[in-house]
């Protein structure tokens, strides 16, 4: 099955964007009736967004680079410059790179020299971080508190592509900032309360992505799930697909990997899970991974000697 062409507007991804803006409305304004119910849709609404902002930067619903820009334009996630998002997903997407500490912006392992250098409290806290719990609990801080401090560093050094995105950035914050101080009824502290919700919830879809394999074409996942966190993520669950395809509309991913299941688990070695309900059994307490890269020495020795 080869993937259909790009239609000049997905409406389904349209739709969907419109859905979203609304039930994040909808979730700043009932603070007042029944709060947790307020915190809740705009939890979800951040987290649906998030992963169609995801979507835009991979071409969709318009084939217009620019209008996908302006359609996901307001940071209602605040900390995340759309730009940012894009170009480092767009270098994680180099899949010879995957889950290197140092080229892939979206790893989660440490080069081990680095690891053994850290104290005793950052490893146990690193290491609950890669348990799902911890990862949910933990991970909004500490991906956000790298990711600022990194971009920071960034900035001091004069880098403009960074510079140019966090200018760019500003009004979308305030386009959110001027809402929840004028027409939400939701508090501040209750719209943070909700980003953290959503980065805890879009955690659980990145928990477990990519492994570490001595084959880069075996490092991404799959997992079977066609329930409410797989229309959360887009299912962007069908992760594999998505790499191998990065610019198939997300509802058209489950129909690509049911059609050629067998190529696509033969390519991951079989890095499949049936749903997320057997992720969290498997993992919620027990780490998947080592936060020490386990086989990057080796890798990064092949690397030095072909050089």
């Amino acid at each position: 099955m080869t993937p259909q062409p790009t239609r000049p507007v997905e409406w389904p991804t349209l739709l969907l964007l419109v859905a979203t803006y609304s039930c994040w409305v909808l979730g700043t304004m009932i603070w007042h009736e029944t709060a947790v119910l307020s915190v809740i849709l705009t939890a979800v609404a951040i987290t649906q967004f998030s992963s169609l902002q995801h979507e835009a930067l991979h071409g969709h619903p318009l084939r217009n680079d620019a209008w996908n820009e302006v359609l996901v334009f307001p940071a209602l996630v605040l900390f995340l410059p759309y730009r940012r998002f894009r170009d480092t997903h767009l270098q994680h997407h180099h899949d010879p790179a995957l889950t290197d500490p140092y080229d892939d912006p979206e790893s989660n392992f440490f080069d081990p020299a680095d690891w053994a250098a850290l104290s005793a409290v950052t490893k146990a806290l690193l290491g609950w971080n890669n348990t799902l719990v911890g990862r949910m609990v933990l991970g909004p801080v500490l991906s956000t508190w790298q990711f600022l401090r990194e971009d920071f560093s960034l900035i001091l050094q004069g880098n403009r592509a960074v510079i140019g995105a966090w200018l760019f950035h500003l009004p979308a914050v305030v386009l959110v900032g001027v809402w929840l101080a004028t027409v939400a009824m939701m508090p501040f502290w209750a719209y943070l309360l909700a980003v953290y919700l959503a980065l805890a919830l879009l955690r659980i879809r990145s928990f477990l992505e990519h492994r570490a394999h001595d084959q880069f074409r075996a490092r991404t996942v799959v997992v079977e799930d066609r329930g409410p966190l797989s229309l959360l993520f887009l299912n962007n669950n069908f992760h594999v697909v998505h790499h191998m395809h990065p610019n198939v509309a997300w509802y058209r991913l489950p129909a690509l990997y049911a059609a050629r299941k067998e190529h696509f688990l033969r390519r991951n070695e079989g890095y499949v899970y049936r749903n997320y309900l057997e992720v969290m059994r498997r993992h919620f307490w027990r780490a998947k991974d080592p936060v020490p890269h386990p086989i990057f020495p080796v890798k990064k020795q092949a690397q030095d000697d072909a050089a």
